[in-house]
Formats: structure tokens, C-alpha cells, sequence
């Protein structure tokens, strides 16, 4: 190995290649054993061959005088040859982008710093640190701290031990959930593909387009901001409005009166009435289909409740709100809004009118946050109790509390599966009433054999199902949204292959769905069209969609889980539990005798599944759940009645979390910052970072930032195109910040006019930008309704990267190599991952803030801001202090020659004095020496 040096650049580390023999059949390409795909250089044997010589003696001879010298150097002289060789390099090294080029640069500081330190060579002056550390450097002092309450003294939970989620994770349905669908892996990479065939020869918007008068499509632009309508996608009752028109036989031959009176709730009607009159809280099991969802809330209306206050229905899912509201509407003879009216997130359908009212539980958890007692209320059902949303368990324990309060308010608690002698211990023994039989029942078809892929098995079903001349709709169910894009392709694209195929309308259903397309799951198909209804678990409960017969089941949901080594929720894929599998095969007996095809075994179905789902509060952050019950006033968790209490680890690390941002005390109780905190529906960390953004003055970028990192990743990397897609990245990145970066791409697209073509360009996802509009005005709209400042910094985005540094300084890490960093506070290795705008940077910062770590092949940082040393001490103090380094190694290098220089000199002014005077004392006369 050898050093080469030149004055334009860095030292940098050559190896010394030795050939002893090569190809002779290579003479006739013209290549060269060096460089085989550089033909253009000029090829002499005899020369090349000669130059080995030499090198070969220089080499050798080097070993004798034991280094490099400018006599003893191979490589002093340089052939032609060799100067081809390294314009060859050069011109490579000028294709290279800045980043790639930052990176390369930074291996060869690296490179040369070990070789001169480890002595094979030398030179007369180096940086032991390899960097160019002209600053002070800021050393910071790490402890952590526990605040009194936290210290193990205290109990928050009957449940010391986490909860998994799945029964068996070795089983096959666990292995299968963990790998996902081939069939959805390659369809994700032929979208991506698709993607990238951009029309190199387009000439709309060039010159030459201009000149030939080829005009550009009109891009779908969108208005201003602020005079854009963010919740004119969620009115779901405008596209509800029209009656929905029956299609199953059932619902065809029979007026609404005489199908309310075929359910099974009808024949119990008046004894229901009787055990809801003599109790305040009564626990009602029915089957899927025995008509308690709807009918309930009316038989208390014709009873008289709604005299004395709403009659309120909670539903875990806001489209199960929306179409169970509708039903009961047109049962009711009444307008949408009017009698009965629902109230999900973003819109609210009700009036003064209103009697009955349909609502997700999250919506009446808020109600309680302003009316403790619900006053507005006679009679409240919590419909789909089995299901355990976190929000249903919140208020079990809040509403056993208000009836106790409350003796004019009855409870109803209504579920589907067997497990009722839980619930009615939980709420003191309270009665519990079976509504006997169902509808119509459903005949269960088992595989065979384990399913590999579920999608592919759902499709080849639903094919056969469709092809065979029964009649009825199919709903198949799938565990997500991409899962389900892919079903709904492939149904369509494998029935275009058969010919003379029966017309098929799929349709797929779920949450992020836009309302107009979800609306049309419940309108009536054309003659001689059989439906096929593709949906999420979303579909599972309180949603009848009239002419379901057949339903394909695939075994598998996503489920919400809290890890809490690295604090994050994490969705993913698993197993259903024996009471979803039941729940999902009741939706096809509502209208008619149906039909459950479910593709895993009867073993694995009786093995391997749980006998019912865990509850979310087990399996979930509790961090906003604290701190709605600190607002509400509890201020002992362990006194608040969970019916399944959360593990203790997901608790702690809860409340550490909230103590850690200033939401709580020493002591545990609530904070003014933790109340306003609790008003945002954000993360507790992105809360601190808007409500510190308005003291720091730069609300209207963080508003931005916490939009940007409330939706999925804005950019995408398609296949062949990967380089394109980098560069295209690298233009929006600004050096010091990731989030920074967030901030600079929704400018630029708001500079562009929210346009979706130049989103296209850029590699950038239209619809999470359109998201992002979405979610930015939410928040702004609560700012406004807690009187909190919207300002703009300007150009000062230091103080942004000071805001971020305010919200997670206790995520912080600093630099141990060459882009590794480890966590402060535990040590953990974290790296920086190579689509940060941090990463080949140039000058790696000491300390950065991370907003989540993402565990793939590495524990990588996402969303990285350089911080300063110092912010994390002022705003962290309860776990750093600085220890300031006042210089740097070189410097201190510097000022110890420079002192010892001094020193030298003095010694030398000293000496030279003494000598003076002894001359001038010998030369007095007379003089006389003491």
C-alpha cells in the first residue's frame, strides 16, 4: 500500500498492484490487465511490461530503505499509461453526485487516518480526529433520572406481565402473517415499475412543445389553503342522502316494518324493555344479525327515554356510525340529521332535533371531557363491546362511575360472542339477557390444507364462487389497504381472462377510502351484476350491506402493538381470534342462508387462534390515555377500573414519557402543558412540539412538520429509476435537518400551487401531500380555538431545529464513527440511514434528535435533526449537563507547541540577558565580583 499525494487533494491511499502474468489473447481488445473497460487508452506491451519491471524493483527496494522518499517511490514517475489511467478516474469522479462524492470523500479521510496512525506510512503532520474540528467541542454529562412517583413504590397496575397478542408465534397461520402475500410483494414491485415509465419524449411544456403548439394538460390544481373545505371528503351524508334500494329477496318482498318484525330482537321486544326499566345496566348477547343494533335504540324511543334526553349508541368504527344511522333513519321515516344523526371525527350530522344519535366511542370519551355526567343523555348503548377498541375500555370505567352517579341513566352493553359473565361482573353483577336465535344460518367451509398465500387463495375463491350460477354478493376479508388494492387488481385482471365471464363489480372498503367510494358498497348493483365487496375488519361489525351471501375470510388482521424497549406502535399483520372468525362469518347470514369459505384449517382455527382478540389497552402506548384520565380528574390509575388492566411495562413507559415532556409533575399530577397537550390528537411528543413552537415563535413551520410526519412517507424509490428518484430527494434536502427537509418540500409544492404533476416529477405521493393539507388545517383550527398564535420565523430555521430539539431531547444520540451514533441515555447503536439528509453530509454533527428508530437490517434513525449541545442541557435538564471541552485536540496541539515555543523563547530571552549583563560586568572597571 502507498500514499499519494498531490497539491489539489488529500492523501490518499493507493494500493501497489503487482502483475505477474495476464491474458495474451487480451492484445487483441486493446485492454489492459489494469483497466479492462477503458479500450480508449493506449495499449503498449512492451512498455506496460517494463513499467511492471520497474515497480517490481521499487517495491522490492523499498523494503531496504524501510519507506517512502522522493527517490524511493514508485510511483514518483508516472507513464502515459498512468496518466490515462488516472483522467480515467478523475472524469469518473466528476460523474458522481455531491453526495456520492461527500461519501467517497469521507472513506478516504478514514482510510489515510488509519494508515498514517497505524506507522506503515508517514507524514509530518496529521488529526488524530480525521475531521476538521475547528470548533469546541461540547461534551455533555448523561443521567438518568426518575422522578418520585415512578421510583417502584407506587403500583399503576394489576398486570406485571405483557400480553401477546398471538397464540403461537411458530404456528403456521403466525409464519404466514409474519411474511405477507407474494402476490401483494410483486404487485408492489410491477406499481413501482409502472411508475417509472415516464415519457422521455413527452414535448408538452418544452420548447419545442411550445413551438409545435403541443399544449400542456391542465394540472388539478387545488385553491389557497386557507379557503379550501379539509373536511369536504368526510361528508359522508351528502353521498347517503338517496334511499338505498334493496337487492337481496329478502329486502324486496318485505316492507321495512315486516323486516323489522322477522328479526329475533322483535319476539323479546317487550321483556327487554322490562329487565332495561328494573336495572341500570343490563349486558345483552345476541347474534350477528338478531337486529340489536338497530332496533334497540328505537324500542327505548317508543318507551319514552328519549322524553328526557338523547338516546346515544357508541360504535367502535365511524362507517358502522354513518350506515347504522342511515338504516334507523329510513326505519324512522325521518331525514339523516334530523331525529337521528351520527357524529364522527371531522363532521357532525345532528341537530336540536336529534333523539337518537350514532357516534364512534371516541367521540362520547370527548363528550366526558366537558360534561362529566353526560347530562345530555337518558340511555346509552355501547354496541360491539367484544371488540375492546382502547377508547370502549376507557369508558367502561368511566360510565360504571356515572351510573353510580346517575340513577335516571341506563346503560346497555350489547355483544355478539358468548363472554358475557366478564362484562356483567365488571359493572357489579348487572343481569345479562340472550336474545334467542339468528337470522339465517351460515354453513362453514374449512381448507383443506394450509394456505401459503391468502390473497391468492381469496381470488381463486371468489373466481369459483362467481362462476357457479347461485346468486348473491361475496365480501371477502383482508387485512389491509394494500392487500386489498391487490385483491380487487387481480379479481379483475384474472376475469378479463375467461371469456364470456358474468359481470363482477368489486369494491373495495376501508378506512382511508374517500366517502363517494365507500358509499357505494351499500347502493344496489345493476341487473344480472353479482358484488364483490373487498374489505378491512371494518366490515366485521355493525355494517349490513343488504345481499351478502357468500363471505371469504383469510384469517388474518392488522393489529396496533406497542413496543416498549424503542417506545413505538407498530401495525401489524396477525392471526384473527376464534370471536373474529365467528363475527366474520355471521355478515352472511343478515339477509338470506350464506355461506363462510374460511382459508385455514378447522386445527388451526380450533389450535392456533386465541378464543378472543387482546384488548387494545394491553397491547397499546397508554401515553394519551394518561393523560385523558389525569384530565378527567383520576388522579390514582391503579384505583380507575380497567376491566383487562395494561401491562405495567406499557404503563410506566407511558407515564415516564409524559413526565419526561413536562405533562406531569413530580408527584404525577397533570401539568397545564399536559392539559393543553391533551386538547391536540397527536402524539404527546408532536403536542410539546406545536405548543413550544408558539412561545419559540415558528408555529406555522412546526404545524407544517407535525403534518408532514402525521401521514406515511412522502417519497417513493420505484424500481430502475432509483438514482433518479435520489437526485430528485436531494434537491429538497437541507443539510442540518430531516425534518427541516419536510418543511422545505411542502414550500416548494405550495410554491407550485399544490400541484399533483410536479408531485409526480419529484417522486413525491400526491395523495399523502393532499393529506397533509388536510391534517395541517385540523390542527390549525384547534390553535384558533385555544387562542394560540400562528407565526411564521422566517428564515430563522435554527429555532425550528430548537423546537424539534424541545420535543425529543430524550431521543437524542451522538456520534461514536464514521455515521454511527449510539443513544444517549441507553446506549443503544443507531445509524444514520442513507436516504437522511444527513447521511455524506461532510461534517457529521456531534449530537442529533431522532423521531422514531426503525429496526430492518440496522437500528436506523428516522427523521434526524442536528441539535446543539447546549439546547439539549437547557431543554433536557433532568438528563444532561454540559462538560465543555473548550478547544479542540488540534488545537490544544497548536497551543502546546505555541507554548512551548514560548517557552523556548523566553529561556532563550533570559540567557541572552544574562549573558549581557556579565559582559557588561566585566567590562566596568574597578568593578569588584560579590
Amino acid at each position: 500500500m502507498a500514499v499519494r499525494t498531490r497539491a489539489d487533494e488529500t492523501p490518499r491511499v493507493t494500493p501497489a498492484y503487482r502483475y505477474n502474468s495476464w491474458d495474451p489473447d487480451r492484445k487483441k481488445t486493446g485492454a489492459t490487465p489494469m483497466d479492462s473497460d477503458n479500450p480508449d487508452i493506449p495499449w503498449n506491451p512492451q512498455e506496460w511490461e517494463e513499467e511492471q519491471k520497474r515497480v517490481d524493483r521499487e517495491w522490492y527496494a523499498m523494503e531496504d530503505e524501510g519507506c517512502f522518499d522522493e527517490e524511493h517511490n514508485p510511483f514518483a514517475t508516472m507513464s502515459e499509461y498512468t496518466r490515462n489511467k488516472e483522467q480515467a478516474l478523475e472524469s469518473k469522479k466528476k460523474r458522481m453526485s455531491a453526495q456520492q462524492h461527500q461519501h467517497h470523500k469521507d472513506n478516504e479521510k478514514w482510510e489515510t487516518n488509519r494508515m498514517l496512525t497505524s506507522g506503515v506510512v508517514q507524514r509530518t503532520e496529521y488529526d488524530e480526529d480525521f475531521e476538521e474540528d475547528n470548533e469546541a467541542r461540547v461534551h455533555l454529562l448523561v443521567q438518568n433520572i426518575v422522578p418520585p412517583f415512578l421510583d417502584g413504590r407506587i403500583v399503576f397496575t394489576k398486570q406485571p406481565e405483557p400480553v401477546l397478542p398471538v397464540k403461537d408465534p411458530t404456528a403456521d397461520l403466525a409464519i404466514v402473517a409474519r411474511k405477507g402475500s407474494a402476490v401483494v410483494r410483486y404487485y408492489r414491485e410491477q406499481k413501482e415499475r409502472r411508475k417509472a415509465q415516464k415519457k422521455e419524449w413527452e414535448l408538452a411544456g418544452t420548447r419545442l412543445g411550445d413551438i409545435m403548439g403541443v399544449k400542456k394538460p391542465k394540472d388539478d390544481e387545488v385553491k389557497e389553503e386557507e379557503e379550501g373545505d379539509y373536511k369536504s371528503d368526510h361528508k359522508y351524508a351528502e353521498h347517503m342522502q338517496q334511499a338505498s334500494e334493496a337487492s337481496s329477496e329478502f329486502a324486496l318482498k318485505r316492507s321495512i316494518t315486516q323486516q323489522r318484525q322477522f328479526l329475533p330482537v322483535f319476539a323479546a321486544r317487550q321483556e327487554l324493555l322490562n329487565i332495561v326499566h328494573d336495572n341500570p345496566v343490563v349486558i345483552i348477547v345476541g347474534e350477528t344479525g338478531s337486529g340489536k343494533t338497530t332496533q334497540l335504540t328505537q324500542y327505548l324511543h317508543e318507551d319514552g327515554y328519549s322524553k328526557h334526553g338523547m338516546i346515544g349508541c357508541t360504535q367502535p368504527r365511524r362507517v358502522a356510525a354513518m350506515s347504522v344511522a342511515k338504516r334507523v333513519s329510513d326505519e324512522m321515516g325521518c331525514k339523516l340529521g334530523e331525529e337521528v344523526g351520527y357524529a364522527i371525527r371531522f363532521e357532525d350530522c345532528t341537530s336540536e332535533r336529534t333523539i337518537i344519535k350514532y357516534m364512534t366511542d371516541g367521540i362520547l370519551l370527548r363528550e366526558s371531557l366537558s360534561d362529566s355526567d353526560l347530562d345530555n343523555y337518558s340511555a346509552i348503548i355501547m354496541d360491539e363491546a367484544h371488540e375492546r377498541s382502547l377508547n370502549t375500555d376507557v369508558l367502561f370505567g368511566l360510565l360504571r362511575e356515572v351510573v353510580a352517579r346517575r340513577q335516571d341513566l341506563k346503560l346497555i352493553v350489547t355483544s355478539a360472542t358468548m363472554d358475557s359473565s366478564k362484562f356483567a361482573m365488571f359493572f357489579g353483577n348487572a343481569p345479562v339477557y340472550n336474545i334467542p336465535g339468528r337470522t339465517f344460518p351460515v354453513e362453514l367451509f374449512f381448507s383443506k390444507n394450509p394456505v401459503e398465500d391468502y390473497v391468492d387463495a381469496a381470488v381463486k375463491q371468489a373466481l369459483q364462487i362467481h362462476l357457479q350460477p347461485h346468486p348473491g354478493d361475496m365480501l371477502i376479508f383482508m387485512p389491509g389497504q394494500e392487500d386489498i388494492e391487490v385483491t380487487c387488481e387481480l379479481i379483475a385482471e384474472r376475469l378479463g381472462e375467461i371469456d364470456n365471464a358474468p359481470a363482477l363489480a368489486v369494491l373495495p372498503i376501508y378506512s382511508q377510502l374517500p366517502s363517494d367510494l365507500q358509499a357505494k358498497i351499500f347502493q344496489r348493483a345493476p341487473d344480472g351484476v353479482r358484488k364483490c365487496i373487498v374489505a378491512t375488519n371494518i366490515a366485521e361489525t355493525s355494517l349490513t350491506v343488504d345481499g351478502i351471501i357468500y363471505v371469504i375470510d383469510s384469517g388474518f388482521c392488522k393489529l396496533k402493538v406497542f413496543n416498549p424497549r424503542i417506545g413505538m406502535d407498530a401495525l401489524q399483520v396477525y392471526p384473527v381470534s376464534q370471536a373474529n372468525a365467528n363475527q366474520r362469518s355471521g355478515r352472511a347470514g343478515r339477509t338470506g342462508p350464506g355461506r363462510c369459505y374460511r382459508l385455514y384449517t378447522e386445527s388451526q382455527y380450533k389450535q392456533d387462534m386465541l378464543t378472543c382478540t387482546v384488548p387494545e389497552i394491553q397491547r397499546t402506548n397508554l401515553a394519551n390515555v394518561v393523560l385523558l384520565l389525569k384530565s378527567l380528574g383520576v388522579q390514582d390509575l391503579l384505583q380507575f377500573h380497567f376491566m383487562d388492566p395494561p401491562p405495567e411495562d406499557n404503563m410506566l413507559n407511558s407515564m415516564y414519557q409524559l413526565w419526561i415532556l413536562g405533562a406531569l409533575d413530580n408527584v404525577g399530577g397533570l401539568t397545564p402543558l399536559g392539559r393543553n397537550m391533551e386538547e391536540f390528537p397527536l402524539e404527546p411528543a408532536m403536542s410539546k412540539m406545536l405548543l413550544s413552537s408558539v412561545i419559540m415563535g415558528c408555529s406555522a413551520e412546526v404545524l407544517i412538520i407535525v403534518s408532514m410526519l402525521s401521514v406515511p412517507a412522502i417519497f417513493y424509490r420505484p424500481k430502475g429509476r432509483e438514482e433518479e428518484s435520489d437526485a430528485a430527494r436531494e434537491k429538497f434536502q437541507v443539510p442540518e435537518s430531516d425534518h427541516l427537509t419536510l418543511l422545505n418540500v411542502y414550500l416548494q409544492w405550495k410554491t407550485h400551487k399544490f400541484s399533483a404533476t410536479w408531485c409526480n416529477e419529484h417522486f413525491i405521493h400526491v395523495k399523502a401531500m393532499r393529506k397533509v393539507r388536510e391534517v395541517r388545517q385540523q390542527m390549525k383550527d384547534i390553535m384558533v380555538q385555544q387562542k394560540l398564535d400562528v407565526k411564521s420565523c422566517g428564515t430563522d430555521w435554527d429555532m425550528v431545529r430548537k423546537c424539534v430539539c424541545s420535543a425529543y431531547f430524550h431521543q437524542a444520540a451522538r456520534l461514536k464513527g464514521l455515521g454511527e451514533y449510539v443513544n444517549c441515555r441507553t446506549g443503544m447503536p443507531c445509524h444514520l440511514h442513507p436516504t437522511s439528509a444527513l447521511f455524506g453530509m461532510g461534517l457529521t454533527p456531534d449530537y442529533v434528535v431522532y423521531h422514531e428508530l426503525v429496526m430492518t437490517a440496522k437500528e436506523y434513525m428516522q427523521c434526524v435533526t442536528s441539535v446543539d449541545g447546549h439546547w439539549l442541557a437547557e431543554l433536557g435538564p433532568m438528563f444532561y449537563s454540559v462538560k465543555e471541552s473548550t478547544k479542540s485536540r488540534l488545537e490544544n496541539r497548536q497551543l502546546a507547541k505555541e507554548s512551548q515555543t514560548q517557552m523556548e523563547e523566553e529561556m532563550a530571552q533570559a540567557q541572552e540577558l544574562l549573558r549581557q549583563r556579565k559582559e557588561e560586568t566585566n567590562a566596568t572597571p574597578g568593578s569588584v565580583r560579590k
